[in-house]
């Protein structure tokens, strides 16, 4: 449930994607499972927590370190199952409560973009079906493979940073600096929306408010004790976001 109250004032947005936005995780679950079981070998949440939101090879290292005893090279893997998740990406749909946010924040003109792990390619494919959603951020979207900003995977804050920043004009300062007055403030301006822990960690450290909405399974088996940073709220789907309590104009009730 939402919390009671004003918990900050918001002026732009920074969109997660993966399990955020799409129902993507559910199929990296199958597609990862079907190649683990050809080993008799399967994937548990506990090992998939620690691969969401993290760059592709860093992923796969994750995932694989599990499983020292298959005979399964890491590009070997990787390969396999990209040619299966790209038959998949253009049936993937939408999760609950995104298309009204979205529409929501553009009708209202509130700076927002979106920084995801996936590679850019990887971007295209799922969000191409989706345009009546993805195409309201006009372009404005930092992948994770996108090499000329030189980012950290995430729980380095440097995605949100760098969306901030090169994509709406922000004065968040830089990844490895350390901000000014100014910048502290402009960073404290915006809301990240994530489902998973490392991208949690991510907007807490780039000095961001965040809402975490994770998978029921990742609360399951998450030990947030275990890190130091705290999300701002907690929601079990973006169907109850109330934009108000972000400073954010309310949506409207149907009459």
């Amino acid at each position: 449930m939402a919390a009671e109250g004003k918990i900050a004032d918001i002026e732009y947005v920074l969109f997660d994607m993966d399990g955020l936005m799409i129902d993507s995780e559910k199929m990296y679950t199958i597609v990862t499972n079907k190649i683990l079981g050809r080993y008799g070998k399967e994937m548990t949440w506990d090992i998939k927590a620690g691969c969401m939101g993290k760059p592709e090879l860093e992923a796969s290292r994750h995932l694989l370190s599990f499983f020292p005893d298959i005979p399964l090279a890491i590009e070997d893997y990787i390969k396999e199952r990209n040619e299966l998740q790209d038959k998949m990406w253009p049936t993937v749909p939408l999760l609950p409560g995104v298309e009204k946010l979205v529409k929501h924040l553009k009708k209202h003109n509130i700076p927002m973009a979106i920084a995801t792990g996936s590679r850019r390619e990887k971007y295209l494919l799922k969000t191409g079906h989706l345009q009546h959603v993805f195409g309201l951020f006009e372009g404005k979207a930092i992948c994770g493979d996108d090499k000329q900003y030189n980012m950290q995977g995430k729980p380095a804050p440097d995605i949100f940073l760098v969306a901030a920043r090169e994509m709406l004009g922000r004065n968040v300062g830089e990844p490895l600096s350390h901000p000014n007055a100014e910048q502290k403030t402009e960073r404290l301006k915006g809301l990240v929306l994530e489902d998973g822990m490392p991208g949690m960690q991510a907007g807490k450290r780039a000095g961001m408010n965040v809402l975490w909405v994770p998978d029921p399974n990742l609360r399951a088996i998450d030990d947030v004790s275990s890190v130091s940073e705290t999300a701002d709220q907690v929601l079990n789907s973006l169907e109850d976001f109330a934009p108000e309590q972000w400073g954010l104009p309310p949506y409207e009730t149907d009459p």
